[in-house]
């Protein structure tokens, strides 16, 4: 007997007082609103890659489904109850047969969920720093998979991303698609085949971990002014236990699917500050792709779904065709540049820098981040800056552009433009990078930012809550040994006044034109 999900939108179904009921649907589940609670119901369906075909499949996964998820937002996920009576006359927790089980939850606004909120305008940069953070921490505390485990080998790795393509074409007549799904399925073995040395890279360094999986807008929420996610997956170890770079990349897909590139830039630079997980950019293309592709497909189930309407399948179609065409553009990537920032202390590097990345999609790596990763020091921690003495000595800046220089290496050779926020006073602080970008046969820039003494000095002074530690001894003696750059270096140059409004767009624009 098939269960009647219209049956469980009527008040007295349930044990608690109940007002405008609702149902919201997806090709896996049905969820209930009532008003204070929520009850998600699992479909009997059976997708190869998530099996609820039975009742007790069904009950165990509801089960996974609450203590996994209570990992991230344990105020959200309550309890499993049953749902028992009649096809007819259903009831929940009642002394009957069981009929389902759903996992009870305590109902928040729709409003709060990301999709919607940035639908309405109200998504900010601040929400894509705070979201990096809980990210970036829930990825720092969950468990590694380690060697006796298959989770993070290539096999384990590719299985899901081939798995794509085949339940595509097993759903939807890919005729239309053909030359396009050929191009992305080609391009995905070739670089998984790649890849295959930095995969066990990845694995052996700790990088493959019990994650969420589905981290997306919709599964994420803004509630009492803390950062959640729910939903995780449940029914597929495999699908949950994966690199934390496929994982950011989700959330970084599904925002450059909705033309939110400012908002995709700025997390994944936060989200990569915090972790230091620079190493991770070799396979963040293959893990947006493959990203794409996961939407796509759900998009091609939900066009199989029963009681479809027209206009539904035609969003679900369109869809399909937009994260169709987003996967595409990920295995076409743009030349690399490296970009330098020279500039004294309070010049407004860093601001510049930041709005640089938003709009360039560029990865910036900081000096006054990675130094004190480097001497293990909290990225906020007020570290007094002694001139040429400890974490400030010849010897540790000497250790932080080096390290800002393999940085930047990886960062390019993985296909990613760079842009690299230190002061690069010295000649010799600039020059490998100059080496490095003819190396590897990239545009190179030096943005000289400048900014009158007096301005310095007053923005040294109005500092507040800054990584830099910086302070006006230093600035006094960044400007007594001031050096102009090299004559061999001014064709490279861009100088930027930072005492005056800066037109981001032409900027860019020199950027990307000037030799």
């Amino acid at each position: 007997m098939t269960f009647n999900i219209s049956n469980m939108l009527r008040p007295e179904v349930y044990d608690h007082p109940v007002n405008d009921i609702r149902l919201i649907e997806t090709h896996i589940s049905w969820v209930i609103l009532t008003g204070e609670y929520a009850y998600k119901v699992k479909k009997p369906v059976d997708f190869g890659f998530l099996d609820f075909s039975t009742l007790k499949k069904r009950k165990r996964y509801c089960e996974q489904e609450l203590l996994l998820n209570r990992r991230l937002a344990p105020d959200l996920y309550l309890d499993i109850v049953t749902i028992t009576g009649s096809i007819d006359d259903p009831h929940i927790s009642g002394d009957a047969e069981i009929l389902e089980y759903a996992v009870k939850m305590a109902q928040f606004p729709q409003s709060a969920q990301l999709d919607n909120m940035l639908v309405a305008g109200e998504l900010s940069f601040e929400h894509m720093d705070a979201f990096a953070h809980m990210v970036a921490d829930f990825h720092q505390r969950i468990e590694v998979a380690d060697k006796t485990v298959d989770y993070g080998d290539n096999q384990f790795v590719f299985q899901p991303v081939e798995e794509n393509y085949s339940q595509i074409e097993q759903h939807i007549d890919t005729t239309p698609y053909r030359a396009t799904l050929r191009t992305i399925r080609e391009w995905s073995r070739s670089m998984s085949a790649q890849l295959d040395s930095d995969f066990k890279q990845r694995k052996h360094d700790g990088f493959i971990r019990e994650c969420h999986g589905d981290m997306h807008l919709r599964n994420m929420i803004w509630l009492k002014e803390q950062a959640m996610a729910f939903d995780c997956i449940e029914f597929n170890a495999a699908l949950r236990w994966i690199d934390v770079i496929s994982e950011a990349a989700f959330l970084v897909m599904d925002l450059q699917d909705r033309q939110q590139q400012q908002f995709a830039n700025h997390f994944l630079n936060s989200y990569l500050e915090i972790t230091g997980d620079y190493a991770g950019m070799s396979v963040l293309s293959f893990y947006l792709t493959y990203r794409a592709m996961v939407r796509a497909k759900v998009n091609a189930l939900r066009l199989e779904q029963e009681n479809i309407n027209a206009e539904e399948k035609k969003q679900a179609r369109l869809a399909f065709e937009s994260y169709l065409a987003l996967a595409l553009s990920y295995t076409q990537q743009s030349p690399p540049k490296l970009v330098i920032m020279r500039g004294l202390s309070a010049s407004g590097k860093s601001t510049l820098s930041q709005q640089l990345v938003d709009n360039m999609g560029a990865i910036r790596i900081r000096s006054d981040v990675e130094r004190k990763r480097i001497f293990d020091h909290e990225p906020t921690s007020n570290t007094r800056n002694e001139i040429d003495r400890g974490i400030y000595s010849s010897r540790a800046s000497e250790q932080t552009y080096s390290r800002l220089q393999e940085l930047a290496s990886h960062i390019i050779k993985s296909g990613y433009s760079v842009i690299v926020d230190a002061a690069f006073l010295k000649h010799e602080q600039r020059q490998p990078f100059q080496l490095l970008a003819e190396s590897l046969g990239v545009r190179y820039h030096i943005l000289e930012i400048t900014a009158p003494a007096d301005t310095l000095r007053q923005r040294i002074i109005e500092r507040k809550h800054d990584i830099s530690d910086a302070d006006l001894a230093v600035l006094e003696h960044q400007l007594s040994n001031w050096q102009p750059l090299h004559d061999c270096e001014l064709i490279s140059a861009i100088t930027v006044n930072t005492a005056e409004p800066v037109d981001i767009d032409q900027l860019m624009e020199k950027i990307n034109t000037e030799a």
